[in-house]
């Protein structure tokens, strides 16, 4: 073993010592040959005789070097070396196929990367803390096609107090938390943590101390509520100053005590969130007043909670152990019989899976279509692939004679086999390394397309680069290198060496037109670029017709505001007279038509709803929604009937009620519901009738218009409620600078206390509740046009490449008599025919192919024969642009230089 190992170490060290190597061999071959002359001289042996001996024993020199050679050399990484040299000087006197293989690849590779960088933040990555693989996302089954992740303050507090069954039990919530600044409260990305948090991450602190059990007590510790703030918080709140441990941060008017920093390193147990701010839970009634999630109990499913399991335990083992302790916990969580029958009926249990990933909810909201999308960028680098093996098997083709007569002279075909794949792999290496330049700004762009899109959550991922994707990169490289060269470097090295010889380059011999390889690689081209281009056509189909359905609303021109009210002093008919003063503010803004509040956004994916029944009627489940006076005019919603709410409809009126037309046909069918009364069967509660509106969409852009009820701000129940103001603007005057500043103005003035405003548009919440299918379809769209410039690309310098070696054959077509016009028909109609059949394939397995695509659709069929038709139409289109080119070009060959190129 060490014998082998030092000859290791010679023969490495000797790759970088070659001239001392070949010195040496030569002084000892010198010295060799004088110690045999002296012998044969003593010998007595006549001069003429000893230069024979001479040449006798020792023969070539250079024979005798080679040998020595042998010895200390690397051959096989020798002549990988040359090769690499000879590939470089190849690509580099073929600058404009080089330029083709190697932006095609990058095309390939910087896409496939980009969309695994994602995939590798959000699927793949462990959280950044020590032994991650012991933590465990706790969840309940309760009967449902889904398990809950979401927990009861009870249910935690009991699994947290069982010290038998994990290392560490901890709860989190992520929130906004309102900061007291310089220029007034700020909303600051904050988490409310249990007392275990920090201690189950095992990540130390950078300065101070982290949150401990003793600071997630009623009232805090004994000095008070902490809190820990992130490193980035840190510096741009106290400069990195070490005094910022003890000094106080006012959250939600209360004070809290600064008692250490985290690393930037440390993000949490959600692999989405950048936390600024670490809570206590405990301080939950202060952070989120007026709401009390804590004393809400089973009322409030809240919290997030993770265990890390102690070393040495499984999965398995976890969940027999909390199907233990499972009906204990919910008996001790409530004595409310009726919730815990209703549990038990669906056979009520915890579970655990694995949380080395954390647990954020984007993961299952992207996870399918992250998938997708990473199969179309297979999709995109196999089609490059395709497209570099037709290219070198066309180039390779044009050096038939050169590696034919290097085959004669003694050369073996696998040696050759070995260059042409050492180029190829050069190509492969090169494009890859341009592909992951362009990597980062594809998955920077995709992560900040998936943050825009996602709903109520605040997305932000990290797509650094990291052994998986450098892996998955070496693998692409690897990959696409034996695709595109393996089957031209066989077909150049094959066949009959006088053949090839003889021949050379004439593309007329019979054996080359027999080929059909090159055919069905441009057809397969063709046939992947079309089930890519009509995928990339259903979605974004699909996606236009989600948009043309309506929202039964018209959200052009109208600017949502949100207001915080929770932590300022003002409730019930105070507060409601700021709004009002708001309003009226906002009002006679330049360029505002009219304003009105709303405490639902519609399309956000929030939601309030309960039942209603009419006077002696079955109860029925609807939609609610607090809405303020000019609400369906602003929001131009059709009102079919009765009038809007009015600043009268106050707490002390008789409360009032509008329905939308599916609510009034479920509580009064046959019936006129104006003036009618609705009763609330849980609080008993009359509302009377006021008008009936159209339907419009409250939840989700794909479902139908749920039966609804809006009830006047005024008359809401909630302490201190937060309502959004609407603003229309006029068209010609819709700029939003204005009424933002104006905005944050009005609540500057009359709400000083609250932070500033949220401005968005109501477009730009129905493009975020079409979140998935605007990525979706947007990156269908980007790498179909990817997959049509790939293919053109490909099927132009394949074609001219093969069109350039037939300059002979056209020339002698065109001296006997050919026309131009029936040159370029000739070769137009024999790479049309490749087109045709590859677009007949395409459409058979993209008819196939599409079905995955069907849970993605709105009102599409996936096999829309107008969409395939249309997809055919601009693949044609692309195919024809290319074999129109070199068609024209060899009709523009003269006879004369053609055959004296012969």
């Amino acid at each position: 073993m060490i014998s082998e190992l030092n000859n290791l170490f010679r023969r490495t060290t000797s790759l970088f010592r070659k001239r001392s190597k070949d010195r040496e061999i030569a002084e000892e071959l010198e010295f060799h040959q004088h110690l045999l002359r002296e012998k044969l001289v003593r010998q007595g042996v006549p001069q003429s005789q000893v230069d024979a001996a001479m040449r006798r024993t020792f023969g070539n020199p250079n024979r005798w070097r080679e040998r020595l050679r042998e010895l200390w050399q690397f051959r096989a990484l020798e002549n990988f070396f040359r090769d690499l040299a000879f590939s470089f000087r190849l690509l580099r006197k073929s600058p404009g196929f080089t330029s083709i293989a190697l932006i095609t690849l990058a095309l390939g590779v910087g896409a496939n990367t980009g969309v695994f960088s994602l995939i590798n933040g959000l699927l793949l990555r462990p959280l950044p803390v020590p032994n991650a693989q012991q933590l465990a996302v706790l969840r309940m089954d309760e009967g449902g096609p889904q398990p809950n992740y979401s927990f009861i303050t009870p249910f935690f507090r009991s699994l947290e107090s069982r010290h038998d069954l994990f290392t560490n039990v901890f709860a989190y919530n992520s929130d906004l938390l309102q900061v007291k600044g310089t220029s007034g409260n700020e909303n600051i990305p904050g988490v409310l943590v249990s007392g275990q948090y920090f201690e189950a991450l095992q990540t130390s602190s950078l300065l101070g101390r982290y949150l401990t059990p003793a600071d997630d007590q009623h009232g805090g510790s004994s000095s008070g509520f902490a809190v820990v703030i992130s490193e980035s918080f840190w510096e741009r709140w106290f400069h990195r100053s070490a005094e910022a441990v003890g000094s106080k941060l006012v959250i939600a008017n209360v004070p809290f005590t600064v008692v250490g920093v985290m690393p930037h390193t440390f993000i949490g147990a959600d692999p989405t969130q950048r936390p600024e701010i670490y809570a206590p839970l405990s301080a939950d009634p202060i952070i989120d007043a007026p709401r009390n999630h804590i004393d809400a109990g089973i009322h409030a499913w809240w919290l997030t909670v993770v265990a890390r399991m102690p070393s040495g335990m499984t999965l398995d083992q976890a969940n027999a152990a909390l199907l233990t302790v499972s009906n204990p916990i919910l008996h001790e969580a409530s004595s409310d019989p009726e919730f815990i029958t209703d549990e038990e009926k669906g056979h009520f249990h915890f579970s655990a899976e694995s949380g080395s990933r954390g647990f954020t909810e984007a993961r299952s909201a992207f996870r399918k279509p992250l998938i997708t999308m990473f199969c179309m960028c297979a999709g995109i680098l196999l089609l490059a692939c395709l497209n570099l093996a037709s290219l070198l098997m066309a180039r390779s083709a044009a050096r038939e004679r050169e590696l034919a007569t290097r085959l004669a002279l003694g050369a073996s075909r696998r040696r050759l086999i070995h260059q042409l794949l050492v180029e190829s792999l050069l190509i492969a290496t090169l494009g890859t390394a341009l592909g992951m330049l362009a990597a980062p700004l594809v998955s920077r762009s995709l992560a900040a397309m998936l943050a825009a899109s996602s709903i109520g959550l605040r997305v932000e991922l990290d797509t650094s680069i990291d052994f998986r994707v450098l892996l998955f990169a070496a693998a692409i490289a690897v990959t696409a290198s034996i695709l595109i060269g393996l089957i031209p470097a066989l077909q150049a090295t094959g066949g009959d060496l006088n053949e090839h010889i003889k021949e050379g380059q004439h593309p007329t011999k019979a054996h080359e037109r027999r080929r059909p390889l090159p055919r069905i690689l441009m057809a397969s081209q063709v046939a992947l670029a079309l089930i890519l281009v009509t995928g990339a056509a259903l979605l974004a189909t699909s996606l236009i017709r989600l948009y043309q359905s309506g929202a039964g609303f018209d959200p052009r021109g109208v600017v949502n505001i949100a207001f915080d009210m929770d932590k300022q002093q003002l409730d019930g008919d105070r507060l409601m007279q700021v709004y009002q003063q708001i309003g009226d503010q906002l009002r006679h803004q330049p360029g505002v038509r009219s304003t009105s509040f709303q405490f639902i956004v519609p399309l956000s994916h929030r939601g309030w709803n309960g039942f209603l029944s009419s006077p002696g009627g079955e109860r029925h489940l609807f939609y609610f929604n607090s809405v303020g006076p000019d609400y369906f005019s602003t929001m131009r919603i059709p009102m079919f009937q009765g009038r809007e709410f009015q600043w009268t409809d106050t707490a002390t009126s008789s409360l009032k009620i509008i329905l939308n037309q599916s609510a009034a046909k479920q509580l009064f069918p046959g019936r006129e519901p104006l003036s009618q009364l609705v009763i609330n069967p849980q609080s008993h509660k009359a509302y009377e009738v006021v008008a009936v509106v159209a339907d419009a969409k409250y939840r989700d852009m794909r479902k139908p218009a749920p039966a609804a009820a809006y009830v006047p701000m005024q008359q809401d129940e909630r302490e201190k409620p937060s309502f959004s103001a609407l603003v229309r603007l006029d068209p010609a005057n819709a700029s939003l600078a204005p009424i933002a500043s104006a905005s944050r103005a009005i609540a500057a003035r009359l709400a000083p206390a609250i932070p500033a405003p949220t401005i968005t548009t109501l477009s730009e919440v129905m493009d975020s509740a079409l979140g998935t299918e605007r990525v979706m379809a947007v990156l269908s769209i980007f790498f179909a046009a990817c997959a049509l410039l790939v293919t053109a690309i490909g099927l132009y310098g394949t074609l001219a490449y093969a069109t350039a070696r037939r300059t002979s054959e056209i020339g002698i077509r065109m001296a006997l008599g050919a026309q131009r016009a029936g040159v370029v028909a000739l070769i137009f109609r024999e790479n049309a025919f490749v087109a045709v059949v590859g677009c007949a394939a395409g459409l058979a397995v993209a008819g196939v192919a599409s079905r995955a695509l069907a849970s993605f659709l709105y009102e599409t069929s996936p096999r829309d024969p107008w969409i395939f038709l249309s997809s055919v139409a601009a693949l044609s289109l692309i195919a024809s642009a290319a074999s129109l080119l070199p068609a024209l070009r060899a009709a523009r060959i003269e006879p004369i230089t053609a055959i004296r190129c012969e």
